[in-house]
């Protein structure tokens, strides 16, 4: 019974991720048809990103994340913050609009800017879903229910990872987004989340998670601090290069040409 309370789980969770896998495969096939070749980087992005995130919540490291805390923190490493990195970097939104007739592709754009998707890739709400469920998860009993309940561990899960993917793409924007806000703005909640995160790793490394060993704690505590410090650098890099793209000048004076103001 504990074995197939075990898989249950890790199959609904496993599978989307598996199907859009699928899904985005077929559309580089369709997407090379009619236009030039996709970059084929970013289809390795998306196989690295999906198979990140299907190793943290299937598999051994998934299992063994029930009753080693230390193998948790790499699942949650892997599900909420090199997963969905990777797979922003893969810019599906672009490749769907592609592969979309233009009816459907309007349709896709119009939710796009609608209200609740602008509400929800903003900066603020982004970094409040991702950080603070981090800080409602390893805080409260919430971590210890999510081991006992199957729902609870699907809900957790798979908010992880949405968070994480919402809170990448709303500070580092590689897919058109009618929303976009400006890169000092992005930076300044950008920081207080990577404080945000680091504050709790540090509180995690001195107060366990109710039913987590002290020096499970101390090691998932530096997982989460050096790995997460990892992939913020990274983050911080897209960003800033994108934003020397964004403000140098457009046109360069050829030699020996003079430009009157």
């Amino acid at each position: 019974m504990e074995q197939m309370v075990g898989i249950i789980p890790q199959l609904i969770l496993a599978i989307p991720f598996l199907l859009i896998l699928v899904f985005y495969i077929m559309a580089v096939y369709i997407s090379n048809q009619k236009y030039k070749q996709w970059p084929k980087y970013r289809t390795l992005f998306w196989v690295f990103g999906v198979s990140c995130a299907v190793s943290a919540v299937a598999g051994p490291l998934a299992k063994l994340g029930h009753v080693d805390f230390t193998a948790h923190m790499i699942g949650h490493l892997l599900l909420g913050m090199i997963s969905p990195l990777l797979m922003v970097l893969a810019a599906p939104m672009t490749l769907i609009l592609r592969t979309l007739n233009v009816k459907t592709a309007r349709k896709l754009t119009r939710i796009l800017k609608s209200r609740v998707g602008q509400i929800i890739t903003d900066p603020v709400v982004a970094t409040i879903l991702n950080i603070g469920g981090l800080w409602i998860l390893y805080t409260t009993n919430l971590y210890q229910a999510m081991h006992e309940q199957m729902a609870l561990h699907i809900l957790i899960h798979a908010h992880v990872f949405l968070a994480g993917y919402v809170f990448t793409l709303s500070m580092i924007y590689i897919d058109p987004n009618p929303h976009r806000t400006s890169y000092v703005y992005r930076s300044i909640l950008l920081i207080i989340a990577l404080a945000a995160h680091g504050i709790l790793s540090k509180y995690i490394y001195a107060n366990p998670p109710m039913g987590v060993e002290t020096s499970q704690a101390e090691i998932g505590g530096m997982i989460m601090y050096y790995g997460g410090d990892t992939v913020d650098v990274i983050i911080i890099f897209i960003l800033c290069l994108q934003w020397y793209k964004s403000s140098r000048p457009q046109n360069v004076p050829q030699s020996g040409q003079f430009i009157h103001n």
